[in-house]
């Protein structure tokens, strides 16, 4: 390669780090432009959030309860609260960490509304193992299955593994869903749970033991 050569190609490289940082600034503003328009109170801006990050917050809470109408409701007290409360985010954390935030505390709220009532919740912990140290979203996909026996088996599956999360306790639960599900990175998980990320290391490796002894041991 001729010296020219080398010179173009480092050139070329300058140009695409100068236009990765600049895209990267550029998202940045709109980002910020948009928390400032949430919070000034716009409708407009307000119902973008909600369509854009909906599915996602019921996504969680359902596999933080298993309860598709529970889900529904907490999802929209959840949006509700961010609504609310928008005018008062620092951004110290994201915006999705901000609202799964939230969320979880909403479901721990309705839980605990659940536990002064004494409603009995049962959860089906049947045959069947669960993931070993594999994240757990690689044993929820269903990607694979080529017959209709085989998605059968999936789904069977995939309903143990709902259950044996519902039958966490709800600290392992939420660390194990945020990071092997959601995939979020420890840090996230901390600020998300307001926990130490030491904190977050021991709840999932407890909760990642005790999910694999629920389900251990039926193939």
């Amino acid at each position: 390669m001729s010296y020219g050569e080398q010179i173009a190609l480092r050139g070329h490289a300058d140009l695409k780090e100068v236009a990765s940082a600049a895209s990267t600034e550029l998202r940045s503003a709109v980002e910020d432009q948009f928390l400032e328009r949430l919070r000034r109170g716009e409708v407009a801006a307000f119902e973008r959030l909600v369509a854009e990050r909906s599915s996602d917050v019921y996504a969680l809470l359902y596999r933080l309860t298993s309860d598709a109408e529970e889900s529904r409701d907490l999802t929209q007290e959840t949006f509700l609260r961010a609504f609310q409360s928008i005018s008062r985010f620092r951004g110290d954390a994201d915006l999705k960490t901000w609202i799964y935030r939230i969320a979880i505390n909403q479901a721990r709220n309705r839980w605990r509304w659940w536990k002064r009532r004494r409603r009995d919740l049962t959860v089906s912990l049947d045959d069947n193992r669960g993931p070993s140290e594999q994240p757990l979203s690689a044993s929820l996909r269903n990607e694979d299955a080529p017959d209709p026996e085989q998605e059968t088996l999936a789904r069977e599956r995939e309903g143990q593994l709902r259950g044996a999360l519902l039958g966490l306790r709800s600290a392992y639960r939420e660390a194990v869903i945020l990071r092997d599900v959601e995939g979020f990175s420890y840090e996230e998980i901390a600020t998300t749970l307001e926990i130490s990320i030491g904190t977050v290391k021991s709840r999932l490796s407890r909760g990642r033991l005790e999910l694999r002894r629920k389900l251990e041991g039926s193939l």
